[in-house]
């Protein structure tokens, strides 16, 4: 993986500005010492000059009016004289005027190698125009070149600590606006990171800096009186979202677009049998019900495979099964003011009552069917019977067959009774009372089932603890709901056994308690709390005996609803059962709605 290191503006700027400051402090060190040097030269050329033109006078004045062989020895000590005081002449050489060489006189201490420049002069005698002849001087420009070198070295030194100088300001003065940048860079996070009301320092910086840092203090407070203004709001109006999202009757879980729980209210909790600390910020998907099943996973990915404009008019509902609850859930897609997807919201509606309502319902048609068909099917055989083959039956064996089809024409007009009643029951209409006397009521419903009683040898005795006053109730719908309990109390006895009626009056409460007790099998605790629900019967290895389940639900009815009172039962599995209602002997408000 190749990395690119990719230069900024402000980096390509910088490098460009040492670059040209290089290349120009570089050419005006080169023009500098190409000009310095060619001085250098023409001066050295000069200083030739001189020196050739003044031992061209020194040399014509000595040999003046001397003999032709003392000449050469003069021009010879002359010359040596001046070789040894000036190491940077390599040579003297003089001519006649026909240029054929006088003297050549070379100094020890020069390298010839090394002569540079040559410097011809005339030797003229004051007064006259003729050369007699010429002297040359060689030099060899060592004074020259070390003068050179020590002004190229120096002039590269002041170069090099000028741009050294230079580049350190620049890099300096970059290093102080990059630092400034950098502040402003930081404060800018701190802003964009939610950080309202940082300040950034304003010490120490340029005034165009310092003006652009007030500017952005004075924004990061202005934002930060904002946030607090818009804080307060939110929060007010989160918390009245989240208010109405927990006082909500149903279940409410709210998940964001990543599938994490933001929000679940209380009554959501105690469906899921979670805490808010179990669920919050994780995913949805993760939460098991009571099978060990991934109960949302599977509906959440096809809410998401579903495009939103179709979710959105018909959202995703499914059941679900936590410890024998079962719970509507409702997949919705949540969105903002402007349409922006932000996550979606899961109802949960507890449906167990419904679900056992509704099974208990269809048991009920069942049961009803089934009841009903039973006494039908033998009304239809005994009368078929009677009808085509009576004349050959006897007086009794007619009187019994009689008497079957009498009672299951009771068996058929109980049920229907109950239907019947039932439906008038559970309607809004308040059931007619008049001032009654119980302890009547109690001994007639005693002698209506005296012939059920003599089939199964059971006897009914009647224990008046207290007799009460004459009050307000419905004679027609007590006596049904106390009948009931008898019915039941004869269904379950086993034979030769007694059922007792208790009746009890508190003056003290104003209430009448009416009790019916038998010794039949008993109900289970689990039983008992449901046993005054509609529909409900007991099955059981026990319990065999049909019915609607409708009889014990209408005396809940006909006790509660309608007049106030209360249902109890107490049993226990083997040893009998008491099923009793309470009545209030004083008038009470009603609302049978």
């Amino acid at each position: 993986m190749n990395n690119k290191v990719s230069l900024t503006t402000q980096n390509r700027l910088i490098i460009f500005g040492l670059l040209l400051s290089t290349v120009l402090i570089v050419a005006i060190a080169v023009f500098a010492i190409f000009n310095i040097q060619k001085k250098l030269n023409e001066g050295y050329q000069n200083f030739g000059q001189v020196i050739s033109k003044t031992l061209a006078i020194e040399s014509v004045e000595i040999t003046k009016n001397l003999p032709a062989d003392k000449i050469i020895d003069t021009l010879q000590t002359h010359s040596e004289s001046i070789l040894k005081s000036h190491n940077d002449i390599v040579f003297i050489e003089f001519r006649d005027k026909n240029g054929k060489l006088i003297y050549s006189g070379k100094n020890p201490h020069a390298v010839q190698s090394n002569t540079n420049i040559r410097v011809t002069s005339p030797l003229t005698a004051i007064g006259e125009s003729n050369p007699v002849g010429s002297v040359t001087v060689g030099l060899s420009g060592d004074i020259i070149s070390q003068i050179s070198s020590t002004t190229r070295a120096s002039l590269l030194f002041v170069f090099s600590v000028a741009w050294l100088v230079f580049a350190f300001v620049i890099l300096i003065n970059t290093y102080l606006i990059t630092r400034e940048l950098r502040i402003l860079q930081n404060g800018v996070k701190k802003i964009s990171s939610g950080e309202f009301g940082y300040k950034i320092q304003t010490k120490d910086v340029s005034s165009e800096i310092e003006e652009l840092f007030n500017a952005f203090n004075d924004m990061s407070t202005r934002l930060h009186i904002y946030e607090e203004q818009n804080i307060d709001r939110i929060m007010l109006e989160r918390n009245k979202f989240e208010s109405v999202l927990m006082s909500i009757a149903n279940g409410v879980v709210v998940c964001d677009d990543n599938d994490n729980v933001v929000l679940v209210n209380n009554h959501a909790q105690t469906l899921l049998e979670v805490t808010e600390e179990q669920v919050l910020n994780k995913p949805i998907q993760q939460y098991i019900d009571t099978s060990g099943n991934y109960c949302f996973k599977e509906k959440i990915e096809q809410f998401k495979d579903t495009p939103l404009e179709i979710i959105e008019k018909k959202p995703i509902e499914f059941n679900i099964n936590v410890d024998k609850k079962v719970i509507k859930s409702i997949i919705s897609p949540m969105f903002t003011r402007n349409k922006d997807y932000v996550g979606y919201i899961i109802v949960l509606i507890d449906m167990t009552k419904e679900a056992e309502m509704e099974q208990m319902r269809a048991g009920f048609i069942s049961n009803v069917s089934h009841e009903l068909r039973t006494p039908v099917t033998v009304l239809r055989s005994y009368i078929d019977t009677l009808y085509n083959y009576g004349n050959e039956f006897d007086y009794e064996t007619q009187k019994e067959f009689i008497g079957t089809i009498n009672q299951e024409i009771i068996r058929l007009n109980r049920m229907v009774n109950d239907i019947l009643d039932f439906s008038r029951l559970e309607a809004d209409t308040e059931l007619e009372k008049e001032p009654n006397n119980i302890e009547h009521l109690i001994e007639e419903c005693a002698k209506q089932v005296e012939v059920l009683t003599k089939e199964h040898n059971l006897h009914i005795t009647i224990d008046k603890k207290s007799l009460p006053p004459e009050f307000m109730f419905n004679y027609d719908s007590i006596e049904r709901a106390l009948t009931n309990y008898l019915s039941n109390a004869i269904k379950y006895s086993p034979e030769n056994g007694e059922i007792k009626i208790t009746l009890n009056y508190s003056p003290e409460n104003k209430e009448v308690e009416v009790a019916v007790t038998d010794q039949g099998c008993g109900i289970a605790p689990e039983h008992q709390k449901k046993i005054f629900d509609r529909f409900y019967r007991v099955e059981n290895n026990t319990h065999t005996i049909k019915g609607t389940g409708l009889g014990l639900n209408l005396v809940k009815t006909t006790i509660e609803k309608h007049h106030g009172g209360r249902v109890f039962v107490h049993s226990e599995v083997g040893k009998g059962s008491t099923f009793g209602f309470i009545l209030p002997t004083a008038p009470v408000e009603i609302s049978v709605k």
